[in-house]
C-alpha cells in the first residue's frame, strides 16, 4: 500500500519552521545512515548498523518493491517499525506531482514548441522549456520586466524560446564559453526561419528578439549582481561577451558607466537546474538588488552547494540560508547533500533488470573498495572516484543482450568442454587466478553463455568497463547472487569490473590479486546491498525537502517584502527535480 499524501503546510514562515524542524527531528537518529557510503559496505559491514528484523525481511524481497521503498511504498507483511520508517517519510516529503499552474497563474498557457525551437532538444528538456518558458513570461509581464536574464543557460534553450516565442529581452548567463558560441550560432539558425516567416506574412514592423550572451563565472552574489546590472542596460550588453577566464570585478560597478543609467530599470532572475551554490546566489541578489523584481529558481546538484561549517565560514554559503535553520545548529555534510540528489520517480521508473543492474554494480563497488584497502591503501585515503556506467551504455547493453539471445537461436554451435575453450584461448575464468576446470559445470547453455560473453564487444563508458553479453540479467534479486554457476560468472565479471577501475585510477594490477577470492568473501552478504541502499535512497527525498524549505524560508523571514511560494512546476516522471521557488516583491 502506499504512504498518505505530506500533511505538513509552508504557506507561512511559521508552517515552513514547523515543517522543517519536524524533519530535523527525524532525521537525528539516522545521521549513521545518512553518513554512510556505500562504498564502504563491506569494509565496515554497513549491513549491522541496520535493524536485523529489516534487512532480514528485505533480503527475500522482490527488486520491485525494492525499488518502491524512496516512493513511499510499503508492504503488509513488513515489520511495523519499518512501515513506519517508510510511511513517516513520506509524510515529510514535498509533493511532486505537477501543480495545477493554471489556478496558480491565472491566463497562463503553456505551448508546445515547434521544431525549429525544439531542436537538439529531448522530451525532458522540452517538456522543461516549454513550462518553464511559459512561468517566466507571465511573471515577467506581471512585474512588467523589461529583462530576463537566463542564469546558467547552459545551450540557450529557455532564453531562446523567450525571445524568439515570447519576444522578450533574455539575456543569458554561462560560464563555458562553448555553450555562448551554441547558443549564439544556435540563435542565429532560429533567426533566420523567424525572418523568413515574417518576410512571408508581411510582418515588417515586427522584429526578432536575439538572446544576449555573456560568458562568465559567477563566483560570489556581487559577481551575479554586477552581471543584472549590466543585463538592464543593453548597449552595454551588446558590446560585451566575456572570455570564459574572465571575472567580473566584485564591487560590481566598473563595468557600467554613470552615463549609462536608466530610470526605475528592472528585470527577472530565472534559472533552469541552476548548479549548486548558483540557485542559491539568485535568491541572494533578488534580496540585495532592487531592480530584480522577480526570481524563478530550480535548484539542482546539492552534492555542490557549499556548506557553512564544512566547505567554508560566513553567511554565503550554499546552506543554510535561513535564520530557522541556522538556529537549529544542525549540519548535513557532502554524504547527505549527496543522497538529496536521489529521485524517488527515478527508483519507480527503473525496470526489474535495471535495478538488479545498479545493486550489482554497487555490489562490485564495495567489493572492490576490499581490494583497495588491501592492496593499495595509500589510495584510499584520497576518497577515489571510478566513474560510473551511463545511460548510452545501458541502453546499447540491452541492445546487445538482444542480439546474443537472437544468435544463439539461429545458431548453436557444439559445446565442448571447459579445456577445449581454454585450448582455443577463450576460457571463461580469464582473469580470474587459480582456474580449476575440474571444478566448473559443463552444462551446455551456461558453458554457451560464458564463452559468449567472452567474445562480446567490450565498451568504456567512464572508466568503467561493463561487457555487453547477456549476464546475471533476468532473475529474481534474492537469486541473482545465488551459489554454483553464477559465482564463477559473478567472479569473472567482478574481475573485469576491477581491472577497469584499476585502469581508470591509473593503477596497475599486482600479480598477487585474486579478485575471486575477494568477490566469493563477501558473496553471502552481496543481497543486503540492495535492501541497504533502498532504505538509505528513501532519506534523500526528505533531505531535498529541507534543502528547499530552507531556501523557502530565507525569502519568507523578509516579511511583508517579498511574496514567495515552492511549487513542483515539471512532471516528475519526466523531470524528477521539479521543485521551482518563485518570489517577487510586493
Amino acid at each position: 500500500m502506499a504512504a498518505g499524501n505530506c500533511k505538513y503546510s509552508c504557506g507561512t514562515a511559521a508552517e515552513t519552521l514547523e515543517w522543517i524542524n519536524a524533519i530535523i527531528d527525524f532525521i537525528r537518529p539516522y545521521t549513521f545512515l545518512i553518513n554512510a557510503h556505500v562504498v564502504n559496505f563491506f569494509t565496515d559491514r554497513l549491513w549491522e548498523s541496520l535493524n536485523p528484523e529489516w534487512i532480514n525481511c528485505l533480503r527475500n524481497e522482490p527488486v520491485q518493491n525494492l525499488l518502491l521503498i524512496p516512493s513511499g511504498v510499503v508492504q503488509d507483511h513488513w515489520p511495523a517499525s519499518l512501515r513506519e520508517f517508510v510511511l513517516t517519510l513520506r509524510t515529510l516529503v514535498f509533493p511532486r506531482e505537477q501543480a495545477d499552474l493554471g489556478t496558480v497563474l491565472p491566463g497562463l498557457k503553456v505551448t508546445s514548441l515547434n521544431n525549429v525551437l525544439a531542436q537538439g532538444m529531448n522530451m525532458k528538456k522540452k517538456h522543461e522549456v516549454e513550462v518553464l518558458s511559459a512561468i517566466v513570461n507571465s511573471i515577467a509581464n506581471g512585474v512588467r520586466a523589461h529583462t530576463i536574464v537566463d542564469v546558467g543557460a547552459g545551450q540557450g534553450y529557455l532564453a531562446q524560446v523567450l525571445s524568439f516565442h515570447y519576444q522578450q529581452s533574455v539575456v543569458a548567463i554561462d560560464a563555458c564559453s562553448h555553450h555562448g558560441k551554441v547558443t549564439d550560432a544556435r540563435a542565429e539558425r532560429i533567426k533566420k526561419h523567424y525572418a523568413a516567416q515574417m518576410r512571408k506574412f508581411d510582418s515588417g514592423n515586427r522584429s526578432c528578439q536575439v538572446p544576449k550572451t555573456i560568458t562568465c563565472h559567477v563566483l560570489s552574489v556581487d559577481t551575479l549582481k554586477a552581471l543584472t546590472d549590466m543585463a538592464l542596460h543593453e548597449d552595454s550588453v551588446g558590446q560585451s561577451n566575456l572570455s570564459g577566464q574572465d571575472y567580473v570585478d566584485l564591487d560590481g560597478r566598473k563595468l557600467l558607466s554613470s552615463s549609462e543609467a536608466e530610470n526605475e530599470p528592472s528585470l527577472v532572475l530565472a534559472g533552469l537546474h541552476a548548479c549548486g551554490d548558483l540557485s542559491v546566489m539568485m535568491l541572494r541578489a533578488f534580496l540585495g538588488c532592487e531592480e530584480i523584481k522577480a526570481v524563478i529558481s530550480i535548484g539542482c546538484c546539492y552534492n555542490l552547494l557549499s556548506e557553512e561549517g564544512f566547505d567554508q565560514p560566513g553567511s554565503y554559503c550554499g546552506f543554510p540560508m535561513s535564520c530557522g535553520v541556522k538556529s537549529s545548529g544542525i549540519s548535513l555534510g557532502k554524504s547527505s547533500r549527496d543522497l538529496a540528489c536521489q529521485s524517488a520517480e527515478r527508483w519507480r521508473s527503473l525496470e526489474k533488470e535495471d535495478g538488479l543492474h545498479n545493486f550489482e554494480l554497487h555490489a562490485f563497488r564495495a567489493a572492490f573498495q576490499l581490494v583497495l584497502c588491501k592492496y593499495f591503501p595509500e589510495v584510499v585515503i584520497r576518497s577515489p572516484s571510478i566513474g560510473r556506467q551511463g545511460k548510452a551504455l545501458r541502453r546499447k547493453q540491452k541492445r546487445r543482450i538482444l542480439e546474443s539471445s537472437t544468435l544463439r537461436e539461429v545458431s548453436k554451435p557444439p559445446i565442448a568442454n571447459h579445456n577445449s575453450y581454454c585450448a582455443k584461448g577463450i576460457c571463461p575464468t580469464m582473469a580470474i587466478a587459480e582456474c580449476d576446470p575440474s571444478s566448473l559445470p559443463q552444462n551446455g547453455s551456461y558453458m554457451e553463455g560464458i564463452c559468449l560473453a567472452m567474445e562480446a564487444p567490450e565498451h568504456k563508458s567512464d572508466g568503467n568497463l561493463i561487457l555487453e553479453s547477456d549476464v546475471s540479467h533476468g532473475m529474481p534479486f534474492e537469486e541473482s547472487f545465488c551459489e554454483g554457476v553464477d559465482t564463477v560468472e559473478k567472479c569473472y565479471l567482478f574481475a573485469k569490473f576491477s581491472q577497469s577501475a584499476l585502469g581508470r585510477l591509473g593503477l596497475s594490477p599486482l600479480h598477487d590479486i585474486t579478485f575471486h577470492e575477494t568477490w566469493k568473501e563477501m558473496e553471502s552478504f552481496a543481497d543486503l546491498v540492495g535492501p541497504y541502499w533502498s532504505i538509505r535512497a528513501a532519506l534523500g527525498p526528505v533531505l531535498e525537502t529541507f534543502l528547499q524549505l530552507d531556501r523557502l524560508l530565507f525569502l519568507q523571514e523578509q516579511g511583508n517584502l517579498v511574496e514567495a511560494v515552492m511549487l513542483p512546476i515539471f512532471d516528475p516522471a519526466l523531470s524528477p527535480r521539479n521543485m521551482a521557488i518563485i518570489a517577487k516583491r510586493i
